[in-house]
């Protein structure tokens, strides 16, 4: 067990005040802070107290620090945990399942894309399911609303005849690729018209329209964003992503855990590489869907959010003052979001703070003191 210091990713979307407000420091910030990572991704991997990142140290001893995990996973942490503060929308996108990943991967290596390549799909061979837990009250776009409710919409702002008949003729998917294929004078004309017709929308898709075309003007994104669902999560509700779903986080903070993977195939609202067919073929036939999930009690002091994968786990525990032992098993990181907490494993002890993680290796008993509440990610 040893405390971590975790790195903070200055992406362009991100707050200027959650991330900065709950570690303590003044707000606002310098800069955007949109993540604080806590794991083991080579890309920002945390570090202990030495510097060593937590990559480097897993990759020594696997076995002593994953326990299990290393025969199923290998020598690296499976999962990512971060915490995420978007003050603008994040790019519309989705994650390939892990058959995709691998053989896109070594699409692009065949193909002699470098792997630090702006034209690269495929960073890594992982897929990427993804639960986010809303910190705040959370704005996001997330899966395919039913295909007549998102014609209504598209039709309101006077879409392209033809983006409105691939809907009706193949479905959403159908409708993304053919709204992607615009030419771009004509992607930014239908992007201002639906912000000029905006009034004819519902309330909250009105306000969206105006919010997604103030970030990204002209981008064809902005009618991309009417075929999906739109929610807000309240503090503590959950959301589901598996491997492709469309979905894009447009405002809020919250804690997100995924398997350890970059691999985003983008369809909007960026100004990145838009890969279209890898991204149609990801999507698939737009079936995949997301889910809400209303937090578990396990027991009097711990919170969990089912998922169907075995990458990770995530809890949160608040102690209230007494003694727990949540009886998490295999590697942990813990990250403390509100007040103080000792975390102990019955020989050393490690205070940690708001915005303070640390790592817990395998087959190590951990229990937490203190009025303060943490997160805890597992595998």
């Amino acid at each position: 067990m040893f405390a971590l210091r975790c790195a903070v990713r200055p992406y362009a979307w991100g707050s200027r005040e959650f991330i900065a407000a709950m570690q303590g420091r003044s707000v606002p910030s310098a800069g955007p802070e949109a993540e604080l990572w806590i794991g083991a991704h080579p890309g920002d991997p945390s570090r202990d107290g030495t510097g060593r990142g937590l990559d480097e140290l897993i990759a020594q001893a696997p076995r002593a620090l994953l326990g299990a995990a290393a025969d199923r996973f290998g020598a690296r942490l499976p999962y990512l945990m971060k915490v995420l503060a978007a003050a603008s929308p994040l790019s519309l996108q989705a994650h390939p399942d892990l058959a995709r990943a691998q053989a896109g991967y070594a699409a692009e290596d065949a193909a002699g894309v470098a792997p630090d390549s702006a034209e690269r799909s495929y960073v890594d061979r992982n897929h990427k399911p993804e639960l986010l837990v809303a910190l705040t009250p959370f704005d996001a776009l997330c899966g395919f609303r039913p295909a007549a409710q998102a014609r209504e919409l598209l039709g309101a702002v006077a879409a392209p005849a033809g983006v409105l008949a691939a809907l009706d003729a193949g479905g959403p998917v159908a409708a993304v690729g053919a709204l992607l294929a615009l030419p771009r004078e004509t992607a930014a004309a239908a992007a201002a018209q639906a912000l000029a017709l905006a009034d004819r929308l519902p309330a909250a898709e009105a306000v969206l329209v105006r919010r997604l075309e103030e970030a990204f003007p002209g981008d064809v994104g902005v009618l991309v964003a009417l075929l999906l669902t739109h929610l807000t999560l309240a503090p503590g509700e959950g959301l589901w992503v598996p491997p492709g779903v469309m979905h894009a986080y447009v405002r809020g903070a919250g804690i997100e855990v995924m398997a350890a993977s970059d691999n985003v195939l983008r369809g909007g609202l960026t100004g990145k590489h838009v890969n279209v067919p890898e991204l149609l073929a990801v999507l698939g036939d737009g079936s995949a869907a997301p889910a809400v999930i209303a937090p578990v009690e396990i027991g009097p002091e711990v919170t969990t959010w089912p998922v169907p994968v075995d990458d990770f786990a995530l809890h949160r525990v608040s102690p209230g003052g007494r003694r727990c032992e949540p009886g998490l098993d295999g590697a942990r990181v813990v990250l403390c979001v509100a007040g103080e907490l000792v975390l102990g494993d019955g020989a050393d002890e490690i205070r940690l703070g708001a915005g303070q993680a640390a790592f817990v290796a395998a087959g190590t008993p951990l229990e937490l003191t203190g009025t303060g509440t943490a997160f805890v990610a597992s595998r």
